[in-house]
């Protein structure tokens, strides 16, 4: 079995992405200014701009959640923290609170139910795939219903998700 990505960028984090990008342009374009004067100011900002992209790219590239074999590994820029898989106790596809549809998986932290791990959140499904986004969200969806299949995962769906689901990309609600 192969390893599956996911995961959400939680919306602070992805701020402080944004910061460090617009960091990033701001401590290229002030020394290009200063040592090649206000003329390079334009030369200054490309470069930044380039650069926080490249910056940006490898930060939310490196910020994912990896679905192996032996454990769930979530990965941010600074570190990567293991769970294993015994820790799931189910899954679950629902509405998050701004009603988009996110599948996340239920945790336990000892003996009670204290975490969940968001491994997708897509704008409801209302036609069918049209574009590289949707694509890319179908193959994802069906590669984590396989490895939580694989893992012997109960998930609960929704019954308006499974419905557009099967209706509209061809997912088959999961199977007891």
């Amino acid at each position: 079995m192969h390893r599956v990505h996911a995961g959400v960028v939680p919306t602070g984090r992805a701020l402080g992405y944004g910061m460090a990008g617009t960091a990033v342009v701001m401590a290229v374009t002030v020394p290009t200014v200063l040592l090649f004067g206000a003329g390079r100011v334009f030369t200054g900002l490309v470069l930044g701009a380039l650069l926080a992209v490249v910056a940006l790219f490898a930060l939310f590239k490196r910020d994912v959640v990896v679905l192996a074999e032996d454990a769930i590994h979530r990965r941010t820029p600074w570190s990567v923290t293991s769970i294993e898989w015994d820790r799931v106790i189910a899954g679950r596809f629902g509405l998050d609170e701004r009603s988009r549809w996110a599948l996340a998986l239920d945790l336990t932290e000892g003996e009670e139910l204290h975490s969940e791990l968001i491994l997708l959140s897509i704008p409801p499904v209302s036609g069918p795939v049209s574009g590289a986004y949707d694509l890319r969200k179908r193959e994802q969806i069906t590669e984590i219903r396989n490895i939580l299949r694989h893992k012997r995962i109960p998930v609960t769906v929704l019954p308006d998700i499974a419905g557009a689901l099967e209706k509209h990309w061809q997912i088959a609600p999961p199977v007891r």
